[in-house]
C-alpha cells in the first residue's frame, strides 16, 4: 500500500501518506456539520435534565412516603408504652426523629410532585399556608411529647399521644391526604 491516502481510526483522525512523509490530518468540520453536532449535544443534554427531574420526583415521593410510613411507626411504638405507662424516656430519640423529620416535611412537597405514587391531594399545593400552618401545630404537639418523655412522666406522655394521633395527624390526613 504505497499510496495510502487515508486510514480511519476511531477518533476520525486519518493517516495521510504523500509519498515522502507522513502525517496525521484530522477533518476540520464544516459549518453544517458542526451545527449538526450542537443540535445532537443539546438535545441530549436536554433529554439528560428532564430525565433528572423525572427522576427527582419519583426520589422526594419515595422519601416523603418512606418517612411518613417511618412517623406511624414511632407512633405504633408510643401506643403500648403509653398504655402500659412504662418507660417514656426511652422514647425520646423516637420523638427527635419525628420533629427533624417535620422540620423538613413541608419540603418533601416541592411543585409538580403530586403526581405518581402519592396520597397527597391537590390541597398540599393549592392551600400550601394551611398545610404549613398545620406541620407547625404538629412541631408544637411533638415538643410537649417530647417534654413529657424527657421528664419521665408517664401519665403526660400519654395525654400528649392520645392528643397527637387524632388531633394531628389525622387533622392533615383528612385534609391532605387521599385515603
Amino acid at each position: 500500500m504505497p499510496f495510502l491516502q487515508r486510514a480511519s481510526s476511531l477518533s476520525g483522525f486519518g493517516l495521510a501518506w504523500k509519498g515522502r512523509a507522513m502525517a496525521w490530518s484530522h477533518p476540520q468540520p464544516t459549518g453544517k456539520d458542526l451545527r449538526m453536532k450542537m443540535r445532537i449535544w443539546i438535545a441530549a443534554l436536554g433529554m439528560a435534565a428532564l430525565a433528572g427531574t423525572a427522576f427527582a420526583q419519583g426520589d422526594v415521593i419515595a422519601e416523603r412516603r418512606a418517612g411518613l410510613k417511618r412517623m406511624g411507626g414511632h407512633m405504633d411504638a408510643f401506643k403500648p408504652v403509653a398504655e402500659s405507662r412504662g418507660d417514656v424516656t426511652a422514647l425520646v430519640p423516637r420523638v427527635d426523629d419525628m420533629i427533624a423529620w417535620f422540620r423538613s416535611m413541608p419540603s418533601r412537597f416541592p411543585e409538580g410532585s403530586n403526581t405518581g405514587d402519592t396520597k397527597a391531594l391537590p390541597t398540599v399545593w393549592t392551600e400550601r399556608a394551611g398545610f404549613e400552618a398545620a406541620n407547625t401545630r404538629m412541631l408544637g404537639q411533638l415538643d410537649v411529647l417530647k417534654a413529657a418523655a424527657a421528664s419521665g412522666d408517664a401519665a403526660a406522655f400519654a395525654t400528649a399521644y392520645q392528643a397527637t394521633g387524632p388531633q394531628f395527624c389525622g387533622a392533615c390526613h383528612r385534609t391532605y391526604r387521599a385515603r
